[in-house]
């Protein structure tokens, strides 16, 4: 058993899934989430994040040691394997995370919660650019989901959520654009001020 629950991450998921095929070293851990597209769910830019997970997953004894491999041409590499308690964790976190809507702070809805200090035609032009990056983005994740038609549809549905998401999120911003270009969605500092004032009163009588 382990002696602690570490806190469950998308990363430390992925790590204990790739252990359960086979034992690995990290620096092959850190290669196959990228050759599997797994960096799009997991953030493995430093590629010291996936050391640091390990690590945890180590004192808690989800994963262990299986051997330290020695080579003349290469640094010493530890090769790790999935414990019993690993294979439980990652049995339960997979089905927390599937049924429990995870209680996450991504950046984009605060920059919506504080958008009134850009003036409407600075939010049109940052608008019009997310816009674009997220189409390019959702033809890049389309073409590589038509370019393994060999795989089965189980292993490509992370892919298909993502495109799911990125389509749904484009026909929003599209909605907030076309009210911003119309008029029917503006602000200025003074109306501001009034809202601000009128929610203040409103406070005060209650």
């Amino acid at each position: 058993m382990a002696k602690s629950t570490h806190r469950r991450s998308p990363l430390a998921l992925v790590l204990l899934s790739l252990l359960a095929e086979e034992p690995m070293h990290p620096y092959r851990m850190h290669e196959v989430i990228k050759e599997r597209g797994k960096d799009k769910i997991a953030n493995v830019a430093q590629r010291n994040s996936v050391y640091q997970t390990i690590d945890r997953l180590l004192r808690v004894e989800l994963i262990a040691v299986r051997e330290t491999a020695r080579d003349e041409r290469r640094p010493e590499r530890t090769v790790y394997e999935i414990t019993e308690a690993g294979r439980d964790a990652l049995h339960t976190w997979t089905g927390e995370m599937l049924d429990s809507p995870a209680r996450d702070f991504p950046e984009f809805p605060a920059a919506l919660a504080s958008l009134m200090v850009l003036a409407p035609d600075e939010v049109i032009a940052r608008l019009e650019k997310r816009a674009a990056d997220l189409t390019a983005s959702l033809a890049a994740e389309r073409a590589a989901l038509v370019a393994v038609p060999e795989l089965p549809r189980l292993f490509l549905l992370d892919d298909e959520y993502a495109c799911v998401m990125r389509e749904a999120e484009l026909r929003w911003v599209g909605t907030v654009l076309d009210a911003l270009r119309s008029g029917e969605l503006t602000w200025s500092a003074e109306w501001i001020r009034q809202v601000a004032e009128r929610l203040g009163s409103q406070h005060g009588q209650q």
